[in-house]
């Protein structure tokens, strides 16, 4: 397996974010990437650097699944923030569209607050080349896919599954998942995307909830009692050619690694009904029960099953890495991880 990180990932490192009115020190910096790479060399797993952070090719593809208002917003906004009188050396949100807008504004606070739907993606000067390299980590993994290797890994951070088509939310800027999918489609007909993060993957469904080539599906804790909070439900089925193609299996608020894997066996049951030809597994560790975001309680023993039970779909295979925070379990459930999806 070929496993796949780019240090300018690195440059992408917000201070802080809002927790229930508090800035608090963010989970969501470098130090994760850190963690989660001494996992893999714990069992023996190196990483490579993708050739091209930035590339024509990837602007394409990104722009097959983000507005292109959203793309140039990412890339320019925290100069035309910086630009603004008193302005924060952080690009953060102070108003919203709730309810909708009717027009898309001009001003740098405005265009903040209608592509960031809360307040967990700071930005600072080098955020956009980090969140690219993130990006341009999962496509390497993809093409790495497509060039035949049967599965590969992308260390992805930020993580990716909260993006929408435009909208940045929960540490997410780009959706990462979803690219390694476009990329997958290029060669293959149908394509499914397992998530198996704490967190519904709101902007992943987003992306492809009109469509039936790429099946969404996810476990996740209930939203009515957790993030995202206004997405995820069981009653979210995909609309026109996607009724069907999405699957949302919410679980209660603390469950534990029984619950996970008995809810996880039906998730693949139902992908497996759609048979796809490949598939992205967007891989969160945060449902562990140390956690800084925990809403389950799983231990590192129980990532050892849920990798070996999504080696078993036995398809060709892109690992985008989510969710999964800095504790001192966080190394541990990955190499956990890895060891049962590589021994099956």
């Amino acid at each position: 397996m070929k496993l796949f990180y780019h240090p300018d990932q690195e440059r992408h490192a917000p201070p802080t974010f809002l927790l229930r009115g508090r800035p608090v020190d963010s989970p969501e910096g470098p130090v994760r990437a850190e963690l989660l790479s001494r996992g893999l060399a714990d069992i023996g797993l190196s990483l490579t650097a993708p050739t091209e952070p930035d590339s024509p090719r990837l602007r394409e593809r990104l722009a097959r699944i983000h507005a292109p208002r959203y793309l140039a917003f990412l890339e320019t906004i925290h100069a035309r923030w910086r630009a603004l009188p008193d302005a924060a050396e952080v690009v953060a949100p102070n108003v919203h569209p709730c309810g909708g807008g009717h027009h898309y504004p001009r001003h740098p606070v405005g265009l903040v607050g209608w592509h960031m739907h809360d307040m967990a993606c700071p930005m600072t000067a080098d955020s956009f080349t980090g969140i690219l390299a993130s990006a341009a980590t999962a496509e390497a993994a993809a093409d790495a896919v497509l060039a035949g290797d049967r599965h590969a890994y992308a260390l992805c951070r930020p993580p990716g599954h909260h993006a929408g088509p435009e909208r940045a939310g929960g540490f997410c800027f780009l959706n990462n998942s979803g690219l390694a999918a476009t990329v997958l489609r290029e060669q293959h007909a149908r394509v499914a995307i397992l998530d198996v993060d704490l967190h519904h993957g709101n902007g992943t469904q987003d992306l492809f909830y009109g469509r039936g080539d790429v099946w969404t599906g996810s476990l996740h804790v209930d939203p009515a009692d957790f993030y995202p909070f206004f997405w995820g439900g069981a009653d979210e089925q995909g609309e026109g050619d996607g009724v069907g193609a999405n699957v949302n299996l919410p679980l209660p608020l603390g469950s534990d690694g029984a619950v996970f894997l008995e809810t996880l066996d039906r998730l693949i049951e139902r992908l497996e009904a759609f048979r796809p030809d490949a598939l992205v597994v967007a891989l969160g560790l945060d449902a562990h029960r140390d956690d800084p975001l925990a809403g389950m309680a799983l231990e590192t023993a129980d990532f050892t099953e849920v990798g070996r039970r999504l080696a078993a779909i036995d398809l060709p295979t892109v690992l985008v890495q989510e969710g999964g925070y800095p504790t001192e379990h966080l190394s541990q459930n990955l190499a956990a991880f890895m060891g049962g999806y590589t021994a099956a």
